[in-house]
């Protein structure tokens, strides 16, 4: 069975965190809780947090998403009957993990297509293929890079692009950028700024933005180009008055270096710069002498890519609300822009700031 164009996937759709729903490895999960306009979640699969709603795990917002225990209790209750089966964890090496074929295989029972954001290609797993042909379902391995023949290499076409962008960067990986850049994307239109978002990983797709590639599985030579690629029809079909990049990782994250494609290939002039001020360490890598840089020397750095950085977006994790709120507003004082706490506050505190660059960016 030939798998459908991969944007014409959509439809209602159960997410599968069997164990691990959580910030740490339930981040496509979280992101389809907090919104989608590519999938309509019925329900989490998670036998921890059964009986709960997920929106108020995620973020105190009763949704009315129940989580279930498994796959085929949440068949059975629910009133309408979903088309797919989403992965909704991440995992070391983009692994598929074991514990989580049992509820995969009671999906594809069910006539359920998966769609599996993961660097593993479910489809390669013994069997797999041949369980979900039987009943009559699809597996999207929608990680999986692009045919050499549709990739594209950067041109220069963005010297033609007249929205300003603006990065959402990071000191660390898992710091919250992809939703903070969502959140900015929805208040500027909010307050009738013409705003899109270019995404630049899986979920950012499963979320339903149009524009975008997923960079981690694309060859490192053809990252440029579909980033530019995916800037300039935004830019062509929409004419947005800004366009806001999702970030990857790091500037100088020693596993996974990323950010200056943004700087350099999509000419983003202005940044807004992600930091978890409680963490030591980089992301998991507690067991390394690696620490996120200063705020000093990231932002200087910046500078030397000929962008600024418009305003800091903090991650709240390892700290107390209390010293979360005070760190805010030591660092507004020292490096005067502004400092907003997205997952306590929200990102509209960003909005002059952006409106400004705009304008500036409007007279050059």
């Amino acid at each position: 069975m030939n798998p459908p164009p991969i944007d014409s996937i959509s439809g209602p759709a159960l997410v599968l965190a069997r164990g691990h729903f959580n910030p740490d490895r339930a981040k496509t999960a979280y992101g389809l809780i907090r919104g989608s306009e590519r999938f309509r979640i019925l329900t989490l699969i998670d036998s921890q947090t059964k009986g709960r709603d997920a929106g108020e795990i995620v973020d105190g917002v009763h949704r009315g998403i129940q989580i279930f225990g498994s796959v085929k209790q949440a068949l059975d209750e629910l009133e309408q009957h979903p088309e797919y089966a989403i992965i909704g964890i991440t995992t070391p090496g983009g692994l598929l993990p074991d514990y989580l074929m049992a509820e995969i295989e009671q999906s594809l029972e069910a006539g359920l297509d998966i769609v599996n954001g993961l660097h593993q290609p479910l489809s390669e797993i013994p069997g797999v293929q041949e369980k979900a042909a039987a009943k009559g379902a699809r597996i999207h391995d929608i990680r999986r890079p692009k045919p050499f023949n549709e990739l594209k290499f950067w041109k220069g076409s963005i010297l033609e692009v007249q929205a300003p962008r603006i990065a959402l960067l990071g000191t660390d990986c898992a710091l919250g950028k992809r939703t903070t850049a969502r959140w900015l994307t929805e208040a500027c239109n909010k307050k009738g700024i013409r705003s899109e978002m270019v995404y630049t990983g899986q979920t950012g797709w499963m979320q339903g933005h149009r524009y975008g590639f997923i960079l981690d599985s694309t060859p490192n030579d053809f990252v440029p180009g579909e980033l530019e690629d995916a800037v300039v029809r935004c830019d062509r079909e929409c004419r947005p008055e800004v366009i806001f990049i999702e970030g990857q990782a790091a500037l100088r994250h020693p596993a996974g270096p990323c950010g200056a494609e943004f700087l350099c290939s999509a000419q983003a002039k202005g940044v807004i710069l992600q930091h978890a001020p409680g963490r030591k360490h980089f992301h998991s890598m507690e067991h390394l002498p690696f620490e996120p840089p200063p705020l000093e020397e990231e932002m200087e750095l910046i500078r030397h890519f000929g962008s600024r950085v418009l305003g800091l977006t903090l991650n709240g994790g390892h700290l107390e609300k209390e010293a979360l709120l005070r760190t805010r507003d030591e660092l507004a004082s020292r490096f005067e822009i502004p400092v907003v706490c997205p997952l306590e506050e929200g990102v509209e505190d960003l909005l002059p700031a952006i409106k400004n660059f705009l304008d500036q960016e409007g007279n050059n």
